[in-house]
């Protein structure tokens, strides 16, 4: 990191405690900009935060912040535990292997514990907007506890988001894409649009598999259906959904961290 950088980012400030909820050990790695907080400072959840680490984030931020893109900020990147695959997922309401199963504890643990850990520790955030982001399948976990918790967030992102999740495998003969796949089913099922934003990225070289065989890989579609959900229950298209597409885009934290600057940009300028 740059000297001029440097002096513009504090952290990663490493913070662990044991989680009652997710009877584990957690890890949150904090981000913040040098100096004094302003009084109402909006807070950036992440999962997979470990991800962060090798992304060099504090250099994303620092430079964002050099170039007065964005305000203050504070950074959480909660890392994932062994558990992955059990505590994302869309809350009760595991897929159809039972991945997912504890999603709703994870849940719990951001409601309950993380975030007001993090609002008695940093008391400008607590007023301020919240938000959450994830990559693959924590940006499906971030988005289905965003969805469903309007009142404590304003607003997702997701980047190569495992909006394929589904409650029947897809090679059972009643798989339908209109049908079985969970997020898309609760988006459809839930109440109507807030001022929530939502922040989608894909990249065309996430993956290979074409299941309807339309020429557009499955995560694009999933995403791009996903999107078309939430314009029906009254989203803005315009001014809610920043949907952003990486040609040469791939299913990994370089293209993650490409992307990340695009986000910050649109939903904590100053």
């Amino acid at each position: 990191m740059s000297e001029s950088i440097s002096s513009l980012v504090t952290g990663p400030i490493v913070r662990e405690w044991n989680s009652a909820i997710l009877e584990r050990m957690v890890r949150v790695d904090l981000y913040l900009p040098t100096g004094p907080l302003p009084e109402y400072c909006p807070l950036l959840l992440v999962n997979d935060g470990q991800d962060l680490r090798t992304m060099q984030f504090e250099q994303i931020i620092g430079e964002l912040w050099r170039e007065q893109a964005i305000g203050p900020l504070l950074v959480a990147a909660i890392h994932a535990g062994k558990d992955r695959r059990m505590e994302y997922g869309t809350m009760g309401e595991p897929d159809y292997l039972g991945r997912g199963s504890r999603a709703g504890a994870y849940r719990d643990f951001i409601l309950e514990e993380c975030l007001p850990w993090i609002t008695r520790q940093y008391p400008q955030t607590n007023q301020a907007k919240h938000s959450l982001s994830g990559f693959s399948l924590g940006g499906l976990s971030a988005m289905d506890l965003v969805w469903h918790h309007p009142e404590r967030f304003s607003s997702v992102g997701v980047f190569s988001g495992s909006f394929w999740w589904r409650s029947v495998a897809q090679e059972d003969p009643l798989y339908s894409d209109d049908r079985h796949r969970i997020l898309h089913q609760r988006i459809r099922r839930g109440a109507g649009a807030s001022d929530q934003r939502y922040f989608f990225q894909c990249g065309a070289m996430d993956e290979q598999k074409d299941r309807n065989r339309n020429g557009i890989i499955d995560s694009i579609d999933d995403t791009l259906d996903l999107i078309e959900e939430l314009v029906r229950k009254g989203v803005s298209r315009s001014t809610q959904i920043y949907y952003l597409e990486l040609a040469d885009g791939k299913h990994d934290i370089p293209s993650w961290a490409r992307a990340f600057p695009f986000f910050l940009r649109w939903n904590f300028a100053p």
